[in-house]
């Protein structure tokens, strides 16, 4: 069994970089502003941490802009290597974003509610470079963008990874006691993790222990 790589997300300072990097972790998650959900820190910290962070690991601005332009004029407060949009893109208008900022990638979040999500997510990885699977609801009056600590169908899950050409992550609720389950069950390129792998909001290290533990056991299995 192929292990996934591992996202840690709500990273808060180059010192909770450090930690996540040196437990394993592929890519780190910096949280811009956001209606709701833990992790948001200033765009000037994302910046920084994102200037210290190694060329192997990649750095993901969480936005939640839904504009093309909008989106833009973030990243370009910050210059992560990937950006991951939690919203609903105004337009689908990718090309815009293609254009504008040829080498940064392109994740969309997909908040796995029904069988509609399924479709959704088919139909958007023609123009974005991964796929990532979330919890959330963009539908409730204050929109849930991620960080619900909650699982979701992973049927579907499942059902949209047979059906995408590119790479999906997985968010969600993953811990070390069900991470192995997610994998056999979803076998996504990669995982996402927030409050997981925290006490009190704080990067855990023996949380993170745990949790690759728990991998690399199975991997060697």
């Amino acid at each position: 069994m192929k292990i996934p790589r591992v996202k840690i997300c709500c990273i808060s300072s180059i010192e909770e970089a450090n930690i996540a990097i040196e437990h394993g972790a592929s890519a780190l998650g910096l949280v811009g502003h956001m209606p709701s959900g833990p992790g948001v820190i200033e765009d000037k910290l994302i910046h920084q941490i994102a200037r210290k962070v190694p060329p192997p690991i990649s750095t993901f601005l969480l936005t939640s802009e839904t504009k093309p332009q909008d989106i833009i004029t973030h990243y370009k407060k910050v210059y992560t290597s990937t950006i991951q949009i939690v919203d609903e893109l105004e337009n689908r208008d990718y090309e815009l974003l293609r254009v504008e900022l040829p080498n940064v990638k392109l994740v969309q979040v997909i908040h796995v509610i029904d069988q509609n999500s399924v479709q959704e997510a088919i139909e958007i990885s023609k123009f974005v470079d991964a796929i990532l699977l979330d919890s959330g609801n963009p539908n409730l009056s204050v929109k849930e963008l991620g960080g619900t600590g909650r699982t979701h169908n992973w049927g579907l899950s499942r059902e949209i990874r047979k059906s995408i050409p590119i790479p999906l992550f997985l968010a969600g609720g993953i811990n070390k006691d069900n991470v192995m389950k997610a994998i056999e069950m979803v076998q996504p390129f990669g995982l996402d993790l927030c409050s997981s792998v925290r006490t009190d909001g704080k990067l855990d290290r023996q949380k993170l222990k745990d949790f690759f533990n728990a991998i690399e056991i199975k991997d060697k299995d």
